[in-house]
């Protein structure tokens, strides 16, 4: 409302009844509130719109910044639209036969939500269950009910919908639906995770569910909506990438799967769009199999943001070396392979420790894998004595709150070092509920970083590392060199003659593991000689 300045605000009696006026901001407060429900009937004259005029303005999801007025015109909508239909493999309206019927709980206030979940459906003459967001979030398999009680085709979510649905729902809970009509199952919005795809459709298979239905794709609010995807859905398409060839920007397969982090394809780019991969330095299209960030130019793409010329230059005035242009930056990162879009990661949240590039959903689910008591979280980065330094944050699952969250940090500590070869500067575990998140469900890893440096996380416990635990080279002194207050000779050093080789190894033993203690957070008796170091 302070972005854009209205002057009329619609809705319904029921909720102006509950919105207390009183209690809101002036700009809210002085509206011209209209409940539609209580006008009169009224002479209607069609406004002539060109292509070219704005429907509406599409505020972005607030992920990585403020939220932000995307000014979507007709001509990006219709077009989009027209995208979204061809890449579902849906008849025109007009070529008549039956219409899909589709289900969604997403918000009407989310790009997916409104676009996909209504304006897509209306588009091709088409029928649109909608269930509330509040109702999916109290009880996930309420989706899934409406889908099955309805027979619906076409349907879909973020990834974290779908991981919801698995661990929210029980075998007798799944068996009891009918999802054999469920025909595509789009997923997008956020990072697409393999294995949470791939779990739904071994969890969800007695109910008739077939992963064949997914339909994984990519875009975002300033291309109006979609931006690439499959002809129609399809079984999943899957890199198993090398990790350490992704920290350097390349994406190639891994020796094994069991050593790879697995990507999905996003499809390729729908219609006459034209989507590169541009490295963000040197602004030259990247070849293929390399990373760089994502630009599109096409009529989907948005004219721009509500009010904000110097981020309208930075984002959609985005030109190659040899002048080709302008394109939308996105932001994201990704890379093509025989012409399928892989999407990495977000450019504002890529972590780099000591020149390795970390994707913070790596890190995310390698945390909440750690333990069981370990729900969803953030990985981001701080700036401390001139390098950057991870920090984890993860809510508790509500039922684990009140237990000791000791071994909890270790099994994280321990799993992100394994995994990512990266000691966290600082373990935080947060409340539940306490995670920032978007209005849409998205993490919100800038904003949570910006709590973690005020202090002002609402954690249950943290482990955070002193300066001393980082490695000497950090500091600057030379190999070789004594620390400052670093642990005295030890004595069994003096008497190496005296010692049997026995009493000697028990000698070692025990000053190594006094020497551990005053360095990591574990109590000394709970040290032992063959925990992995």
């Amino acid at each position: 409302v302070a972005d854009c300045a209205p002057r009329v605000a619609l809705t319904t009696s029921e909720t102006l009844g509950m919105l207390q006026l009183d209690n809101q901001a002036p700009a809210v407060r002085d509206l011209a509130w209209v409940a539609v429900d209580q006008c009169e009937d009224a002479d209607f004259t069609l406004v002539d719109r060109s292509p070219a005029d704005v429907a509406f303005l599409q505020y972005t999801s607030g992920s990585t910044s403020q939220p932000r007025g995307v000014i979507v015109t007709h001509g990006n909508l219709l077009h989009n639209l027209e995208l979204i239909r061809d890449g579902f493999g849906l008849k025109e309206a007009a070529v008549g036969g039956p219409v899909p019927t589709t289900v969604f709980w997403l918000p009407a206030y989310h790009d997916m939500g409104l676009i996909g979940g209504i304006l897509m459906p209306l588009f091709i003459g088409g029928t649109s269950y909608l269930v509330a967001p509040a109702t999916f979030l109290q009880r996930p398999i309420a989706w899934l009910e409406t889908i099955a009680r309805t027979g619906a085709a076409i349907s879909g979510a973020p990834n974290f919908a779908y991981e919801l649905c698995t661990r929210k729902t029980t075998p007798q809970q799944r068996a009891g639906l009918n999802l054999s009509r469920w025909t595509t199952a789009f997923c997008g919005a956020e990072p697409i995770d393999a294995r949470t795809l791939t779990t739904f459709a071994d969890e969800f298979a007695p109910a008739g569910f077939q992963g064949k239905a997914f339909y994984p794709c990519y875009g975002l609010a300033e291309a109006t909506l979609m931006v690439s995807g499959g002809k129609g859905p399809s079984d999943l398409r899957m890199i198993h990438a090398d990790p350490s060839r992704l920290a350097a920007n390349i994406l190639a397969d891994a020796d094994s799967p069991a050593d790879a982090r697995t990507l999905v394809s996003c499809g390729r780019p729908l219609g006459n769009q034209d989507v590169r991969v541009v490295d963000p330095q040197r602004f030259a299209v990247c070849e293929d199999g390399v990373i760089g960030e994502i630009w599109i130019r096409g009529e989907s793409v948005a004219s721009g943001y509500w009010n904000r010329p110097e981020e309208d230059w930075q984002t959609f005035g985005g030109r190659l070396v040899d002048g080709g242009g302008p394109y939308l930056r996105t932001g994201d990162l990704g890379a093509f392979r025989d012409g399928e879009l892989f999407v990495t990661g977000r450019a504002k949240d890529l972590i780099i420790i000591r020149g390795r590039n970390l994707y913070p959903q790596d890190v995310e689910r390698t945390a909440q894998q750690a333990h069981e008591a370990v729900d969803q979280g953030a990985a981001f980065s701080i700036v401390k004595g001139g390098q950057e330094h991870l920090v984890i944050a993860h809510q508790i699952h509500r039922e684990h709150r009140r237990g000791d969250m000791a071994p909890v940090i270790r099994a994280i500590r321990a799993a992100v070092v394994e995994e990512h070869e990266v000691d966290p500067h600082a373990i935080v575990l947060l409340r539940p509920g306490a995670l920032p998140r978007t209005s849409s469900g998205k993490v919100q890893r800038s904003h949570c970083r910006e709590l973690f440096e005020a202090g002002r996380l609402d954690e249950l416990a943290s482990s955070i590392r002193s300066a001393e635990t980082f490695c000497a080279a950090s500091n600057g002194r030379e190999a070789g060199a004594p620390a400052e207050g670093a642990v005295p000779r030890p004595k069994f050093l003096d008497r190496l003659q005296s010692y049997s080789p026995e009493l000697l190894s028990a000698e070692i033993q025990s000053w190594m593991l006094d020497w551990l203690a005053e360095r990591v957070e574990v109590p000394a008796d709970e040290l032992t000689p063959t925990a992995p170091l």
